[in-house]
């Protein structure tokens, strides 16, 4: 399935790059979402059924940092291909980084592995499409109402259908996955993994610290940019040390996290973070990169670091080896929901929904408030770790 992710990957970043206009490109980003949703929960799942013991524990790790720094780096690349060249070499530069993964997974992948979930002979579960489409629709209008709603107003009739149609969606698909499990189907979210107090933990503290996460680095680069004078590439360049740092430190973070358990280094992780967080209020109008921009970046990147492999040693523990696919599945879909959600919400939170000039005083003022929500939100995420996640031997 990784394999698969891949090459589909590659295909459509490629048709992306010879997009002929804005419709097309719209459609085939769609087919390219399809084809990433196959590779991020099935390379976690590649590893935890690959490694064993401290090596599972950096093995993580060293897939944590990379997946931080990748994500950070590769808008600023991006930016610098746009400037240099044109935004179809964005798309087309992806295509030899998937093939080779690709190439890379079927030559040093064990074959084999765990037994398929339809083995002796029964015949294969039908795939749940329907719930896949309740989950679609209904994330997309409730997702959608909000950004809508600060343009044209939560009362709009169009925004409120949004809104009210998008939660009705996703309590149908609740209870359809329900109704799947009682009929002895495969639902597309199976709900009886939640009946885990450590992974209902484990993405409940996703949630809260990824909600966070993206929310402040969402606001902040307008700030850099619009209130300090930073150009883009700048803007970017000036949290790379969150990266460097998740590099250096996130494999010895999952290998301490495999030999004591997770549930500390989340929980000491998560509160560095939201100081991290808290720090970065003081990027305002006349700081100065080395006085408020660094010592922030610097403390939440020692607090991810410390996170983020032990969050996805508590998922993948959570659960039988055979349901890592699941594990990573949901925590996956979770960290990108808060993702969504928080760019979204937290303008409207910080009291700059809708403003239109990204500069000035009251941009600065909504980001203070967005960066204090933001540690708050972090810190409700150590708190929700020390409650949940279970001790070692227990």
């Amino acid at each position: 399935m990784f394999t698969i992710g891949c090459v589909a990957f590659a295909a459509t970043s490629g048709a992306c790059a010879l997009a002929p206009g804005i419709a097309t490109l719209v459609v085939l980003r769609v087919l390219q979402g399809i084809a990433g949703a196959l590779v991020v929960p099935n390379s976690l799942a590649v590893l935890e059924t690959t490694f064993r013991g401290d090596d599972r524990g950096t093995a993580i790790g060293r897939w944590a940092a990379w997946s931080a720094i990748t994500t950070a780096v590769g808008p600023l690349l991006g930016g610098w291909l746009v400037d240099a060249a044109s935004w179809r070499w964005v798309f087309a530069s992806v295509v030899v980084f998937a093939l080779a993964a690709a190439w890379i997974v079927t030559r040093r992948t064990r074959r084999g592995g765990l037994p398929s979930p339809q083995a002796g002979g029964s015949a294969p579960a039908q795939l749940d499409y329907a719930g896949a489409a309740l989950m679609t629709l209904g994330l997309a209008g409730v997702i959608g109402a909000l950004i809508a709603g600060p343009d044209f107003g939560f009362v709009n009739p169009l925004v409120l259908a949004a809104g009210v149609g998008g939660t009705a969606l996703l309590a149908a698909f609740v209870l359809r996955e329900h109704r799947v499990v009682r009929r002895g189907g495969r639902p597309l979210l199976p709900v009886a993994v939640f009946r885990s107090r450590q992974f209902t933990g484990a993405n409940v503290t996703t949630l809260f610290v990824y909600a966070a996460l993206n929310g402040l680095f969402f606001l902040l680069m307008p700030q850099l940019q619009g209130n300090l004078g930073y150009s883009g590439l700048a803007a970017g360049a000036a949290i790379l040390p969150v990266n460097v740092i998740l590099l250096a430190f996130s494999p010895l973070a999952g290998r301490v996290s495999a030999r004591i358990g997770p549930r500390w280094p989340m929980a000491l992780g998560a509160l560095v973070a939201a100081a991290g967080m808290a720090l970065f209020a003081r990027v305002r109008p006349g700081a100065s990169y080395v006085s408020a921009v660094l010592p922030a970046t610097v403390v939440f990147g020692l607090g991810m670091a410390m996170l983020v492999a032990p969050l996805t040693v508590a998922v993948l523990g959570a659960l039988d080896e055979s349901e890592a696919g699941i594990a990573s599945g949901i925590n996956n879909a979770v960290a990108r929901l808060a993702g969504l959600a928080a760019a979204a919400a937290l303008p409207l939170a910080s009291g700059i929904g809708g403003l239109k000039q990204l500069s000035g005083p009251a941009l600065t003022t909504g980001w203070i408030r967005a960066a204090w929500i933001s540690a708050g939100l972090c810190a409700a995420g150590a708190v929700v770790a020390l409650l949940t996640i279970r001790k070692p031997g227990k």
